[in-house]
């Protein structure tokens, strides 16, 4: 059987545009970003890629027409060899006449209603509606899906099913919590045997959603909401949380059965209801680092305490001993840890594909498992994050020859290549390095990375301000060797981070060793290598350390600040170009460029 999973709206960033003022610092806050595809073929997860790899818009939430033809050119299939479309939204008649239900209750004036109603009922008619869907399938791709093929996964639920299938379909509990889905912002529960269970007593409404308090925080500090929530979690080490935490005191209060609401309902349509208690509660806003950090110290804090506060009551219901994390909010490796080390459960797992990159792997895996035709979920297998398009040596050649007026290039055998970079590594430069297959979800995992040396201090400003064109504030993460992490960073109940989900203390003797991979507070957001992994940067790392003694590399996203990492070699070359990488590594060939800026 071949699932094609889907996500993604022709017209919904224009409507949430036109109708919900999703423009500008707004772009991002619209349902279907982070819009891509994903492909099972006999219950194997053969291809994923998102639409923004391929287009060049980052957070894309267009229909994935790219990316779909993609998946289906990398799997030498066509739109008739698919059984069955999984899109992880599922917008039924039902939801429609909960939120008219939710909005007729709501404390407004009827003409505001009756507004509100009326954009609503244009996002449901334009993009959210099943018929809106299909009919978007069928214009973009020219293929008319069979409706009875065509299966709607609740979003959670796909969320919840991309943690279980990538941690290899163990029995798990699991923590679901983003900005919104169809009607909830969080969900708690169990999957056995590939059967989901809910428990509803702690489903949290999409009102009082914490994911979408902290993107308010996220906008209230000048950064992007839904995209910049990460440069808040780093300006969190600046600055201790202050005691008594207003937003425990204030603005979040915790009930029974792990439920929780806040002061007043999160308004989609007043993205700015929060900035007042804001303003009330830390003083009035200033623009410096010392006030963005305690603001962002105190959020911090609130999300480990209401996600703690999930986990205990998770605990009282579930015998299970393994926690799956996704969501949004999963990308929150500081809380992860912290999630993990005040809990009962043995071990706590955090896809590459915890944001919605994701849900389409997740709504692929769950069509495929509630269809008649197959027996449960596919079977386990391990999952890899290169899942997306990998280049051939002619195509790196044909891009090298695009440029061949502005970059020089030497081809080199493997352990030649490793020997080289190596080398050039215990210096302090910066390296673009492209291999095989793109990586899927938010993080560069070892195939589109920039890597330097930690060893230098400043080597984190030298990439902020040369290379990525970033806040100076920003942390590096460190990709080390599994079986070195645990001498280097105190890693608690992980043995191994593979997908930079976790953020671990860097040991003290180790500070100085890798001061331009240690943030702040003393602790490195981590991944993990095997030789499983990525071989060939693995062996890169092994020989680098035993040339220098520094048991890590710097691993950045192949990117600048509002870009999409890199996916082909010419937007290797376009990157390299535009910044001050000092070389790139273009599969097996050394690249450098041809007047070196001064």
């Amino acid at each position: 059987m071949i699932v094609l999973g889907c996500n993604g709206f022709t017209r919904g960033a224009e409507v949430f545009a036109d109708k919900f003022g999703a423009v500008g610092i707004e772009k991002h806050y619209v349902l279907g970003h982070d819009a891509g595809a994903a492909l099972l073929v006999d219950g194997k997860l053969v291809a994923a890629v998102e639409e923004e790899r391929l287009n060049r818009e980052k957070k894309t939430s267009d229909f994935p027409f790219q990316a779909v033809n993609w998946c289906l050119e990398e799997a030498g299939i066509e739109f008739s060899d698919i059984d069955l479309i999984a899109v992880p939204w599922n917008f039924s008649d039902s939801i429609f006449n909960t939120l008219m239900s939710e909005l007729a209750a709501a404390p407004l004036r009827p003409v505001e209603k009756a507004e509100r109603l009326s954009r609503l009922s244009e996002l449901f008619d334009k993009a959210l509606s099943r018929e809106a869907i299909l009919a978007d399938f069928a214009e973009r791709t020219g293929f008319t899906p069979d409706p009875d093929r065509v299966v709607f996964v609740q979003h959670h639920l796909a969320h919840a099913m991309t943690g279980y299938y990538m941690a290899g379909k163990k029995d798990s509990a699991f923590l679901i919590s983003d900005g919104r889905a169809e009607l909830f912002s969080s969900v708690v529960g169990e999957i056995r045997d590939g059967h989901i269970r809910v428990f509803d007593e702690s489903t949290i409404s999409a009102n009082d959603s914490i994911g979408n308090l902290y993107a308010s925080v996220t906008r209230y500090l000048g950064f992007v909401p839904n995209n910049d929530e990460y440069k808040v979690m780093g300006l969190s080490a600046f600055a201790e949380a202050p005691s008594p935490n207003p937003f425990l005191e204030h603005i979040v209060q915790l009930h029974d059965d792990g439920r929780y609401t806040l002061c007043r309902p999160h308004d989609v349509e007043n993205p700015r209801c929060f900035d007042d208690l804001f303003e009330q509660h830390f003083g009035p806003f200033q623009d410096t680092v010392e006030y963005k950090a305690s603001l962002a110290a105190a959020a911090q804090e609130m999300v480990t305490a209401v996600t703690s506060h999930q986990l205990r009551a998770l605990q009282t219901r579930t015998d299970l001993d393994h926690l799956i994390f996704e969501g949004g909010l999963a990308l929150n490796c500081v809380n992860n840890t912290h999630l993990l080390e005040g809990s009962r459960f043995e071990d706590m797992t955090v896809s590459f594909g915890a944001s919605d990159t994701g849900v389409v792997i997740g709504a692929a895996v769950h069509a495929w498992a509630q269809h008649p035709d197959t027996s449960g979920t596919p079977r386990a297998e391990t999952v890899t994050p290169y899942l997306g398009p990998a280049y051939e040596e002619s195509a790196i050649e044909r891009a090298l020859h695009d440029f061949e007026d502005r970059v020089q290039w030497t081809r080199l055998t493997e352990d030649e290549l490793i020997d080289q970079v190596a080398d050039l590594l215990t210096e302090k430069v910066v390296i673009g390095w492209f291999q095989g297959r793109l990586e899927h979800g938010p993080r560069a995992l070892g195939h589109r990375s920039i890597l330097a040396n930690p060893k230098f201090p400043d080597i984190k400003d030298v990439i902020n301000t040369r290379v990525k064109h970033r806040e100076p504030f920003r942390p590096f993460a460190p990709i080390v060797l599994e079986h070195d992490a645990p001498k280097i960073f105190e890693m608690g109940r992980k043995n191994r981070s593979p997908y930079m989900t976790f953020v671990f203390p860097v040991r003290p003797e180790y500070h100085d060793v890798i001061p331009g991979a240690t943030h702040v507070d003393g602790t490195s957001r981590v991944q993990t290598l095997t030789d499983q992994d990525a071989p060939l940067l693995t062996a890169l790392l092994r020989r680098f350390t035993a040339r220098t003694d520094v048991p890590c590399l710097i691993n950045t996203s192949f990117n600048v600040a509002g870009e999409p990492i890199v996916c082909s070699p010419s937007d290797a070359l376009n990157c390299f170009l535009g910044t001050e990488i000092d070389y790139l590594v273009l599969g097996n060939h050394l690249v450098t460029k041809t007047s070196r800026p001064a």
